[in-house]
């Protein structure tokens, strides 16, 4: 195709285009860069006026045909992304520059690593992050910010000479483990009996179900909506998602959508909610109405494994931070995020504190991977 037939430009939401067109896009691997789950955000308001995350999918295109796109955003601010970088915008805005609005190429409050150079063609991908950097100088943004890379996706970033920064994540990864007892017999003495324990205590009383696809009834999203806001309001100040956003997900999405809920009787008084990839089970959402002792790392944590063994899936992305997954056999791995700064000094100061903070953290993760609970040798 003739390169003279190929137009980039700013769309001004995924739901723009349909399911086919943007799909066709993906391996379908990863649910939070479909159609679907895209689409559910902006329809139920969650991104969108108001929310400080602007639809703004940047793409090219041959007559009516999608050849590669970037979920991209506006954002008035630094929030959900869990990627700091507000010590960034501090530093910027104290030296006289005007940080927001800034272009954020992620999947909005999803922690997940997944494709963000959307296309089957990779030879596409230098042409459309060089027309993302034009699309943010002619509209005078700071900077833009691709996270939660996929790895082999790194080095289109690279190559296109953006700053890559280095973070660690938890995940839990399946060797080939025939149950959640093979699992723990993986590990050494100590902490597979302290695992029993807390599994012990965590389902005393309780009873843990697995939802999917059609099993989760409205009844089900009203109450984990519930179990949503209180985590929301303890951790962010308010809930990032709005509460259709849970019945256009699970609508769309379906089989991907796995609830896990622990009942005192009939009444469910915690929930996780989880999405199912082709190869992951990533854990997103948690919440409660009643504190139980190890109830979060068994809805969490262990269910979580013991669906990925059931499902044949490789690994458990468990979001963001949290080195307490390290006692559960979930291992330290480095997540990776490329970044474009207009500024010319402005990116000189960025890239030194991220050569010094790469050597940080790979001596993180290096002596945290000398703690894990496995069994040496």
């Amino acid at each position: 195709m003739s390169a003279a037939n190929l137009v980039a430009r700013m769309a001004g939401s995924v739901g723009e285009f349909s399911a086919e067109q943007w799909d066709s896009l993906t391996d379908g691997d990863n649910p939070f860069v479909s159609h679907a789950f895209l689409t559910a955000l902006e329809d139920s308001g969650s991104v969108g006026d108001g929310t400080g995350w602007q639809p703004a999918p940047l793409v090219i295109e041959a007559g009516d045909q999608v050849l590669a796109a970037l979920p991209a955003y506006l954002k008035g601010h630094s929030q959900g992304e869990y990627v700091f970088d507000h010590g960034w915008a501090d530093a910027y805005e104290r030296a006289g520059g005007r940080y927001y609005p800034k272009l954020q190429i992620a999947v909005p409050f999803t922690p997940a690593t997944g494709p963000r150079v959307l296309t089957h063609n990779r030879d596409l991908a230098a042409s459309l992050l060089g027309f993302a950097e034009k699309f943010a100088e002619a509209n005078h943004l700071s900077s833009i910010h691709a996270t939660f890379l996929q790895p082999d996706q790194v080095p289109l970033f690279e190559d296109a000479g953006w700053l890559v920064r280095h973070d660690i994540q938890y995940h839990w990864e399946n060797r080939g483990y025939g149950d959640f007892e093979a699992f723990l017999d993986a590990l050494a003495s100590r902490k597979r009996k302290a695992i029993r324990k807390e599994r012990a205590a965590a389902q005393e009383g309780l009873e843990i179900r697995h939802l999917r696809g059609a099993d989760i009834r409205p009844e089900h999203w009203d109450a984990f909506w519930e179990f949503y806001q209180d985590t929301g309001a303890r951790k962010w100040g308010q809930p990032y998602l709005t509460r259709e956003a849970f019945d256009l997900i699970g609508q769309r999405l379906g089989d991907r959508v796995l609830l896990m809920f622990a009942f005192d009787g009939a009444r469910p008084i915690a929930g996780a909610l989880n999405f199912i990839g082709g190869t992951t089970l990533y854990g997103r959402y948690w919440g409660c109405t009643e504190d139980r002792r190890f109830l979060h790392f068994e809805l969490c944590y262990y269910q979580a494994i013991d669906a990925a063994i059931t499902l044949g899936l490789q690994r458990v992305e468990a979001g963001a931070q949290g080195q307490h997954k390290l006692a559960r056999g979930y291992e330290p791995v480095a997540t990776t995020s490329a970044h474009w700064i207009a500024d010319p000094g402005f990116r000189e100061a960025v890239a030194e504190y991220l050569e010094r903070e790469k050597a940080g953290i790979a001596h993180d993760r290096e002596w945290l991977g000398e703690h894990t609970p496995f069994r040496k040798g």
